[in-house]
């Protein structure tokens, strides 16, 4: 007999291993409809199997909802007429009993082995336990959600519907920061966002949210809404938020917590509507602006600045940012600008922020304020003699320019008011000792003032208006480097000058502020 070669040994037990691994003839392979058509390191069997295990108990088999008391006495029925509504909308949409979903496919979560009865302590120990695993689960779907390819199979799998679920049941305030989470990052994205806004009830449900007194469901809850009126389905979100009662809730939210986080929260709500599309913006405003939307902007601008002054908290400052930013989209509107033009504790406060000596750590903030006041001016042109005065002031605006280098309408802005304030300037009637100070100025930022020129040379693309604001401010530095001159070469005064104002630095300053005048 012969004796087989290695490697027909080799071939033959390959051969073996793959007729072993053929499925028999009789177990036909699944519908195409049926294959998972997603790209993910991710087994699509355990997305889905996470979201079965995230079903309202009373939905999926009759069991109490994680942390709540399913024991009702009569004044409870609120809590049970949820659970009927929660099985029902369930069961309409689909997600219990049809035979075609991948949700009613999979295995039922696993019991926590407790039996019937409201008085056992094992029963409490299980309820503790089945309430830990739904937010367990519940976690690891809120960071898959993040990733657009798990968004958009979760929501083809009935991810929605089974949250939707959860909030119309009670729940501990935990569950719902977690269910309001795992929206809030599939509304990142713009398929699973768009199905948000037509599950329906869902987006109403979300609004209701904001009436709780949690901290981190609040702060999930306006993340939500901000998202959707960001996106494609602005208008559906919008229509929502519509009721005075809805929109009273969310001033007064911003108005009343301490915890920087929902305050940055509530007004990135508030900003959403003021950058949404026109019909959004007249849909909304006015019943904001009736109930105090300006005022509430001042108070809480007032607040920051505060804090700045004192404790220095770096987690506020993107909260200062983004109420300055605020004020700025409002104020910009033609019917709502006399709202803060004429408001003289707001002003102060802008001129206070330009005034800030550590500007790094708050930059954009100074320069929204400085944006801010040059539009002021504009309407209010009185106000500029009351700055010229403040040296401090100026030299808070040259100090901006390192912070403006990509931004041409903040440096246009900032030209404008140093042009208006040098206009008061009456440099002939000063006295030398005055006039020492503005030169002093002008010396101290030159390097600023040269660099901003020569970084930034006037293109095609600046109207006549923005140049001519800089060359007015250009010429007035110009004839006050000048009566300096005049007066120090005359010596009609005996004042000692500043070692820092140097002739060789004057010179230098004149030529290049007459380069570009």
């Amino acid at each position: 007999m012969p004796i087989p070669t290695e490697s027909a040994i080799v071939e033959d037990e390959e051969l073996q291993q793959r007729e072993g691994n053929q499925e028999p003839s009789h177990h036909p392979t699944a519908p195409s409809d049926e294959f998972f058509d997603i790209s993910t390191t991710v087994d699509p069997g355990y997305v889905i199997s996470l979201i079965r295990k995230l079903l309202p108990p009373d939905g999926r088999n009759g069991t109490k909802s994680p942390g709540i008391d399913t024991c009702n006495t009569p004044t409870q029925g609120s809590k049970t007429d949820g659970g009927e509504e929660s099985r029902a909308f369930l069961s309409q949409n689909g997600v219990l009993n049809d035979p075609n979903s991948e949700i009613a496919a999979m295995d039922a979560v696993e019991h926590t082995g407790r039996d019937g009865g409201c008085d056992g302590s094992h029963d409490e120990q299980g309820e503790l336990v089945g309430a830990d695993a739904w937010e367990e689960y519940g976690c690891i779907v809120w960071d898959l959600a993040a990733s657009q390819t798990h968004a958009e199979f979760m929501v083809q799998n009935l991810v929605l519907e089974v949250l939707l679920a959860n909030l119309l049941v009670p729940q501990s305030v935990r569950a719902t920061e977690i269910i309001l989470g795992i929206i809030g990052n599939l509304a990142c994205h713009k398929v699973s966002c768009k199905q948000i806004a037509s599950t329906n009830g869902l987006i109403e449900v979300i609004v209701d949210q904001l009436f709780l007194d949690d901290t981190p469901c609040l702060c999930e809850a306006y993340r939500v809404i901000t998202l959707g009126l960001q996106g494609s389905e602005n208008v559906t979100w919008a229509e929502a938020l519509r009721s005075e009662n809805i929109l009273s809730r969310v001033l007064w939210v911003a108005e009343n917590t301490l915890n920087p986080q929902l305050i940055e929260k509530s007004v990135g709500l508030l900003l959403a509507i003021l950058e949404s599309e026109h019909e959004i913006v007249v849909a909304l405003l006015p019943s904001l602006v009736q109930l105090g939307f300006p005022s509430l902007l001042i108070n809480l601008l007032t607040f920051e600045m505060s804090k700045l002054a004192g404790e220095r908290e770096p987690e506020r400052y993107c909260v200062l940012d983004l109420i300055l930013r605020t004020i700025e989209a409002l104020s910009v509107l033609d019917d709502y600008s006399h709202e803060f033009s004429s408001n003289m504790e707001l002003f102060r406060l802008l001129v206070d922020l330009v005034k800030f000596c550590d500007k790094t750590e708050v930059a954009n903030c100074c320069v929204t304020a400085a944006v801010l006041i040059a539009n002021i001016l504009t309407d209010v042109t009185d106000l500029a003699f009351e700055i010229s005065q403040d040296l401090s002031f100026l030299q808070g605006l040259f100090d901006l320019f390192p912070f403006t280098s990509d931004d041409i309408e903040a440096r246009s802005a900032i030209w404008s008011i140093i042009a208006r304030v040098l206009m008061q300037v009456q440099e002939s009637l000063m006295s030398s000792s005055r006039l020492h100070q503005y030169v002093s100025v002008f010396v101290s930022k030159s390097e600023l003032i040269e660099e901003d020129l020569l970084d930034h040379q006037l293109g095609n693309c600046e109207d006549g208006a923005k140049s001519s604001a800089r060359t007015t401010a250009l010429r007035k530095i110009i004839s006050t480097l000048n009566q300096w001159t005049i007066s120090k070469d005359s010596g009609e005064s005996n004042f000692r000058w500043d070692s820092h104002v140097n002739d060789e630095t004057v010179d230098r300053l004149l030529k290049c502020c007459h380069k570009y005048t």
